[in-house]
């Protein structure tokens, strides 16, 4: 079974290539903390909030995916080169249009292929 790798607060991060590491693979959950019962709402997963993950043929975020607690609502897959290919960095965005019926704790996950699995930390959003 693979390792999560869960996000840490980098404010609390000594050495800046700790922070780098950390920041660069963790997604992070853009969205409202409140919904309508039956209408879309938008939630936008980005990998990397300060600092930009490479995009070479043999490390890159392959994909990220989107949560309600244990059950999966979406997941967008990237390719190598989407950002532009060897030497070059980027911060992976995916938007996605869910429905939520009931109050949710949105987690996104993102998957690099050198260093595993990244959890972002919970969004909880509440549906009215």
């Amino acid at each position: 079974m693979p390792k999560i790798n869960r996000y840490e607060d980098i404010s609390q991060i000594d050495k800046e290539q700790r922070k780098d590491y950390v920041d660069r693979h963790s997604p992070f959950l853009h969205c409202a903390d409140s919904a309508k019962a039956g209408e879309v709402f938008e939630v936008k997963v980005q990998v990397g909030n300060e600092y930009e993950h490479p995009d070479d043929l043999d490390h890159y975020i392959s994909n990220v995916a989107l949560y309600n607690k244990e059950t999966k609502l979406a997941e967008a897959t990237f390719y190598a080169g989407t950002l532009g290919g060897q030497g070059k960095k980027g911060k992976q965005t995916a938007t996605f249009n869910v429905v939520l019926e009931k109050n949710a704790v949105l987690v996104a996950q993102s998957y690099c292929t050198k260093h595993g699995i990244w959890e972002s930390i919970p969004v909880e959003v509440k549906v009215s």
